[in-house]
């Protein structure tokens, strides 16, 4: 069996895996189209994408939403394959973010970092733009179906984000690591937190697993489980069409297990990274006296902070280390080589096959 399609509303993307969204220049046009070229749902990342505009700190409405219509243009210039946009419900510029996204007709939009309680208030009669939360609980999903419904609207599909994810975590940091959170027992909350409503009003909402998924084999895990599809970030960032500077690329590469750390973000979120010095002076109390110049994010104590995570993201993207981290998965440092989005689908489909050959053969076993 290869690997299945992954059908949202009427849009099908030809292998069920969508590419997560890594904000601060990340995922951009040239990894969301090399995704979308391979059959899955590439997605940009629109938190500072604007990062590059000359004018980010004078006009950061307008430099924000012009990098964006900029790489969603770009990557359809590259790609006819399925795109969408990731876009923070905590980014000061969300509601323009929005808009803009959806006139120029992105075809997702993934939505997290808080509940999008509002977020089908953004469609047209005539929007294509499928809707896709990111929760990390069923009772997430149960409210924001109950709150869409009221909007005339259920959610197209939901990510489900475990604790083994990067970036920011949707989680309380003793959440983390207690077993009554994996990612399998989260899956399975919002399987059965949706069901109701799938059967009453006659939609399907498919569910997608995120966080840890490494492996073709993980797919097929969540597959058999009843996901519709899977979301992976760390395994595109080690590949060459990654739109970060190689230096980055590299931390996971000379990663070990024990450098991947939990940390207290600035925005006021745990978050997964690669430990460097940068990382290490914070936890020494060292300051990064700085003022604030992009008011990025709604929830972020940038009058007591220790620095500000949007310079730091930023130099990380760009290679420069000594003044930024990275963040990663709990996976990041089984990362060996950097190959082509190519190279890694087609891993994940030879590994995806292999898990179902060898299903099939121990259900003979057992009879």
């Amino acid at each position: 069996m290869q690997l299945p399609e992954l059908r949202i509303g009427d849009l099908v993307a030809k292998i069920p895996i969508v590419q997560g969204g890594m904000g601060v220049g990340i995922s951009l046009s040239g990894l969301a189209s090399a995704v979308a070229n391979e059959g899955g749902i590439g997605v940009i990342a629109a938190a500072m994408i604007g990062m590059g505009e000359p004018d980010l700190a004078a006009n950061p409405v307008e430099a924000n939403v012009r990098a964006l219509r900029n790489e969603i243009r770009k990557a359809r210039s590259l790609t006819k394959g399925l795109l969408g946009v990731n876009i923070m419900v905590a980014l000061t510029v969300f509601s323009e973010i929005v808009t803009a996204a959806i006139e120029e007709g992105i075809d997702f939009i993934f939505s997290g970092a808080g509940l999008p309680l509002d977020l089908p208030k953004y469609l047209k009669k005539d929007s294509r733009t499928k809707l896709v939360p990111i929760v990390s609980s069923g009772r997430a999903a149960e409210v924001l179906c109950k709150k869409w419904e009221r909007l005339a609207y259920l959610p197209d599909a939901f990510v489900v984000e475990g604790p083994m994810a990067g970036g920011h975590l949707g989680l309380k940091p003793e959440q983390i690591f207690a077993p009554e959170f994996t990612l399998e027992k989260l899956v399975a909350e919002v399987l059965a937190a949706v069901k109701p409503f799938e059967e009453r009003l006659g939609k399907a909402i498919p569910v997608i697993a995120a966080g840890g998924i490494y492996t073709g084999a993980d797919i097929h895990k969540f597959l058999k489980m009843g996901a519709a599809g899977v979301q992976m970030a760390t395994r595109f960032v080690a590949t060459h069409e990654c739109d970060a500077d190689m230096a980055f690329k590299q931390a996971y590469v000379k990663a070990a297990k024990e450098d991947i750390v939990i940390i207290q973000s600035p925005v006021g979120l745990p978050g997964r990274a690669i430990n460097n010095e940068f990382l290490e002076a914070v936890k020494r109390g060292e300051k990064m006296p700085f003022t604030c110049p992009y008011h990025c994010i709604r929830t972020c104590d940038h009058r007591n902070s220790p620095y500000c995570i949007a310079l730091a993201l930023m130099q990380a993207k760009k290679g420069n280390l000594k003044h930024g981290f990275v963040f990663s998965g709990q996976n990041a440092y089984r990362v060996d080589r950097i190959v082509s989005v190519k190279e890694l689908m087609n891993s994940l489909r030879h590994e995806f096959e292999e898990a179902q050959r060898s299903g099939v053969e121990d259900q003979r076993r057992t009879g």
